[in-house]
Order: structure tokens, then sequence, then C-alpha cells
């Protein structure tokens, strides 16, 4: 495998499902929540749509339910109840490895910058806490800062900017195929990590140039390559 840190000045890093292993709750609250207002879905199709906005995927399934999008205040509702059934499903975990993976990041000398598609702020607040050192203030784009979530390259693209790096010189870590997609499109170089139950081929057909099965592996790669000469 090639060396994909060498060249590199900045880390454009997802957080749910790379730096916490919230995915699973996530799931959970919004399948709760959107079955209380009559719209059938499956916990898993939500790993799909991973990335997007909030009001996004309550209009994605709003259009497949009702063939119409959600009112935007309702939607914000919506949204306000599916976070808090996710904070009363337990405590922030971080993802195991991925402090190890940030450490390795660091010890290239990289710029690591949050870029999510989440605006939950019970763990918004607790990367300070969980990862000290790793994200400035002001290293970070989530829902709030975009009109226009992933797929689309818009997140990565001002991830760029706080980096101050073309795309060249940055590296996308994701566990998400929009994800991965939004990375692609914005020009920069992939890292898939598949910590959820997404099969392989997924990542694959969105063009990912790395693929780890585990954080464990990608984590211990990285290292290798900070420590390569």
């Amino acid at each position: 495998m090639e060396n994909f840190l060498k060249g590199k000045r900045a880390a454009l890093i997802d957080m749910d499902g790379v730096l916490y292993d919230s995915m699973k709750y996530h799931t959970l609250a919004w399948q709760k929540m959107m079955s209380e207002i009559g719209v059938e879905c499956s916990r898993d199709e939500f790993y799909l749509y991973e990335g997007m906005t909030g009001e996004a995927t309550i209009n994605l399934l709003y259009q497949r339910a009702f063939g119409r999008d959600c009112d935007r205040e309702e939607a914000r509702c919506l949204y306000a109840i599916k976070s808090e059934y996710f904070k009363g499903f337990g405590p922030r975990e971080p993802m195991p490895a991925a402090d190890r993976m940030l450490g390795a990041l660091k010890e290239a000398g990289m710029r690591c910058v949050l870029v999510t598609g989440s605006a939950q702020v019970s763990l918004l607040e607790s990367l300070a806490v969980d990862y000290p050192g790793v994200f400035a203030e002001g290293d970070r784009v989530t829902a709030l800062d975009v009109k226009q979530g992933k797929p689309n390259p818009e997140p990565y693209l001002k991830g760029l900017e706080i980096a101050g790096v073309p795309a060249s010189e940055a590296i996308v870590i994701e566990n998400a195929p929009l994800g991965v997609r939004a990375g692609k499109a914005a020009g920069v170089f992939t890292v898939a990590i598949t910590t959820g139950p997404i099969p392989r081929i997924e990542f694959e057909k969105e063009g990912a140039d790395v693929i780890f099965s585990s954080m464990k592996e990608a984590a211990e790669a990285m290292q290798r390559m900070a420590d390569a000469p």
C-alpha cells in the first residue's frame, strides 16, 4: 500500500462512525422518531443516509412516504426529537483505536479538520475531552455550516478552505458511502473505514481510494506511514 500520508498537510475527518461508535444509536433514534409519525423504515437503511443533513434525511423519507418534502419548521422539530432520543440511548463511546489514528496523523504533521453532516451537540462538545489537542478551535464543519450536506462536496470544500490546503494535499477519512462520494467529488484522496454493517462493495462503487476493514487496521497502517522515513 502506498504511503498516502506522504506530502499531505491536512486530514478531513468524519465524526459518527469514525471518531465515535455512535451510528448504532443514531440509526435507532432515526427509526424510532420516523416510525412514530407513520413512516415505515428499517434501522439499517440510515447507515446509507449518513452524512446527509437531518433535513435532507427527513425529506428523503417524506418523499417516499407522502410524496412531498417536510415543512422546514416541522423538520427542525422532528430532528430535535431524534436528537433527544439519541442522547437518551447511552453515553458517548469513542471509536476504539481512533485515538491511535489521530496520533499518527498528528505525528505526520497533518492538520485535522472535522467534517460532519451531524449537528449533534452532545458529541461535538465532547471532542475536546475525548480527543484533546487534535481539533483546534474553528477546525470543524458541521450541518450548521453548509447549505448542502454530503454527498454534495460542499462540506469537504469548506474543510479544505479551513485547512488552507489544495485538494491534492489532503485526505478524507470516512465510514459512509455518501461521505466517500462527497470526498471524491471534492477531488480529495478518500479513505473509507468500514466500521458499520455497510458492505465493502458500496465503498468500491463510490470510488474510495483505500478501504480498511476496521479502525484498528486503519490506525496501524497510518502509524506505519507516519513512522516511515
